[in-house]
């Protein structure tokens, strides 16, 4: 394909320069390429080449490491099997999928669940935002690609799990700002450390974009704050507090095909006549508390509080409608974890109990120019969710795990109608689901592992999409789609050069949630059947002395095996839109011990699909991003500039895609060539 000609050239000749100035540079220290690696994503710490399922990682210096730090997207770009668009329109958050999952979503992230340190950052009913969460202080980030309900209930058809950066063992404090075209300002305070059995580590960030559209600014400011106990005993809470602030975040709007060649950079007309747009302020508390349990148990407690206010004005109808919503989510949860031998063989079995509250307070009105004008809407909505889970790690044999596990969800939804003038649609649903999960792993020689997996998941409709096109209240029809997952792969290390990673499955879906619009209105339907086939890759490998190369591959083959819908349109055996069936990055990451360090990231998408019938794509493209920098220590102090290109090669490309827009109006143009520049001011507080 010419884009990845275009692209393959320009990484070989950065590769053949950084080899070029290995060869003269300084021998004087040695970065370690590729460390050992343990996660959490199946709930408990396991080395990451043997947990017996699909997980990436990136860690805290690849994503801090990452400029300008618009998005979550930026450092995740180089795990397989995971798509992200909408980096540019913080209006509707950044959409994430993981094999399909979440790529119905609108706005927000669906079908994926979220947790932050430990808290999770999904609702009850499937929805989740990450908009009030800074790179610039994240630790490590880890992706499990497939349904995981079996551990995390509803809308697991993936997992993203989010560690906060870990206090040093010296404290310090640092200063970054960063400005660059169309209006990009950030600026992050960042200072932490330990004191005795006391850490503590705080973000404070600052956010001001124009946007390369027309009515796409941007104003967001965050506090994320971690601290940490430790008692004596072994036992330690951890306490995160974070706040966020966004007084403005414009919507351009969708546009069609026309328009996008007319003039990328415009906002559709009636976005910009109604000021589209919302507002938030969202506090985030949350507790967890670990300790252990004698010499074989280990016990976690988990409590969290959120509270958000949003403001949002939608292009819906001639004066447009304003909505308030004024949320309370709050939960727990309770983990124990025994690790003892049975039956003369190695065995970890771990149970747990997860409640969560989710309670909406409702209001829509007319628009009335800039202010809100006739009530039509007022309704409490609340959803309440229980999950009980097992899990049993068993080695057969010092080569072979078997890991098998399962959990029962009850989540039930209730509507109380305050504004009855137009009938009473209050109304209730409840759902019950089990979810069960097999795997094996073989490990016939060290840094060879073999495994494979049955898995289930499902995820309900959330809140807003059971509202009933007739506009009766719930639908009664619409039911969680169910994904029944099998998988097979192999992944390891090759030395201390090289690890990879191939994952091959299949899925079948069941009442597959699928969107469409009505007036700008988005409701869902469920699709009979669908299929979904795919491969995904990985290799990071060390060709040169401080260069790191990460590519990864995706293969996504999935299709509607039934489906007709409420129109009598029959989509049986086409491609299910909004996921591109093949998915390539490439990074090469180079730091030198004399301070040196560049980046450069190329991405090809392949075309999209728009809409169920199939007949509208979004074209294929490749993306490639530049950034140099270099550190400097004198003292205590770190003196780190950098500056960098974003679509180094000013490719016009679609940044988001909008499935089954009403109108034809599926594209939100990206920004061209960008360019821009900072500084980072570290010091150490020696002693």
């Amino acid at each position: 394909m010419p884009d990845v000609r275009q692209t393959l050239v320009p990484a070989v000749l950065i590769l053949i320069a950084s080899r070029f100035s290995v060869v003269i540079a300084d021998e004087a220290g040695r970065a370690t390429a590729l460390d050992d690696i343990s996660v959490t994503a199946t709930r408990v710490e396991k080395s990451l080449e043997t947990v017996p399922a699909a997980v990436g990682i990136v860690q805290q210096e690849e994503i801090q490491f990452a400029e300008p730090q618009l998005g979550l997207d930026e450092s995740l770009a180089k795990v397989p099997g995971i798509f992200m668009q909408n980096r540019y329109n913080f209006a509707q958050d950044l959409r994430v999928s993981i094999r399909g999952f979440g790529a119905r979503s609108a706005f927000g992230i669906r079908g994926i669940k979220v947790l932050v340190d430990g808290i999770p950052e999904t609702l009850p009913d499937g929805q989740a935002n990450v908009d009030s969460i800074d790179s610039g202080s994240i630790g490590n980030m880890q992706v499990i690609r497939g349904p995981v309900s079996a551990l995390y209930g509803n809308a697991s058809g993936g997992a993203l799990l989010i560690e906060s950066e870990e206090p040093p063992e010296t404290p310090f404090i640092s200063f970054r700002p960063t400005v660059g075209e169309d209006g990009f300002q950030k600026h992050q305070l960042k200072f932490g450390g330990k004191h005795e059995r006391f850490d503590y580590l705080l973000n404070i960030s600052d956010l001001s974009y124009d946007g390369y559209r027309e009515h796409s600014a941007t104003e967001l400011s965050a506090l994320n704050s971690k601290f940490g106990f430790d008692f004596t005993g072994g036992g330690r809470l951890t306490t995160v507090l974070n706040y966020t602030d966004s007084p403005q975040a414009d919507d351009p709007g969708g546009l069609t095909e026309a328009l996008v060649d007319e003039d990328p950079t415009q906002a559709w007309t009636r976005n910009l006549s109604l000021d589209s747009g919302e507002k938030l302020e969202q506090t985030r508390l949350g507790f967890v508390y670990d300790r252990p349990l004698g010499e074989r148990g280990e016990l976690r407690v988990r409590n969290y509080y959120v509270s958000r206010d949003l403001a949002n004005r939608l292009p819906i109808g001639a004066t447009g409608h304003g909505i308030l919503l004024d949320r309370f989510a709050f939960g727990g949860g309770v983990q124990y974890t025994h690790t003892a031998p049975f039956s003369g063989h190695a065995n970890r079995l771990t149970l747990g109990i997860d409640l969560d509250r989710q309670e909406d307070e409702r209001k829509r009105f007319l628009l009335a120019g800039d202010s809100l004008g006739t009530k039509i809407q007022d309704q409490d909505e609340q959803v309440d969710s229980i999950g009980f889970y097992i899990q049993n790690e068993y080695s057969i044999s010092e080569q072979m795990e078997l890991t098998l596990g399962g959990r029962y969800d009850r989540l039930d939804f209730d509507v109380d109608d305050n504004f009855l003038s137009n009938g009473d649609d209050s109304g209730d649903r409840s759902f019950r689901k089990f979810s069960p999960t097999l795997g094996v792993r073989f490990t016939p020689r060290p840094g060879l592992n073999l495994y494979a997996n049955i898995s289930r998941s499902f995820e309900s409709p959330t809140a807003v999409e059971l509202r009933d096109p007739d506009g009766a209240g719930f639908n009664q029809e619409l039911d969680p789609q169910v994904a029944t997952s099998y998988e097979i792969g192999v992944k390891g290390v090759l030395g201390n050069k090289v690890r990879y990673d191939l994952a091959l499955f299949t899925m079948d879906v069941t009442d597959e949630l699928v969107p469409f619009e009505i007036d700008d209105t988005e409701f869902y339907e469920n699709a009979g059947e669908s299929r979904r086939n795919g491969l995904e890759a990985q290799l990071v490998f060390e060709p040169v002395e401080y260069l790191i190369a990460t590519l990864a591959y995706t293969y996504s083959d999935f299709e509607f095996d039934e489906f007709i819908d409420d129109n009598g349109n029959d989509f049986s055996g086409n491609v299910i839109p909004g996921v591109p069936e093949n998915l390539l990055s490439a990074d090469f990451t180079y730091t030198h011990p004399n301070g040196i360090y560049s980046q450069f990231t190329a991405l090809y998408v392949d075309e999209i699909y728009a809409n169920n019938a199939n007949t509208v794509t979004n074209d294929s493209y490749t993306v490639a991003d530049l950034r140099l920098g270099y550190s400097k220590f004198i003292g205590p102090w770190e003196i780190s500039p950098f500056v960098g290109v974003n679509n180094m090669f000013d490719k016009q490309y679609n940044g988001n895609v909008r499935i089954n827009a009403f109108g034809g109006r599926y594209f939100e143009p990206a920004p061209d060539r960008d360019v821009y520049a900072g500084l980072t001011l570290r010091y150490d507080f020696e002693g």
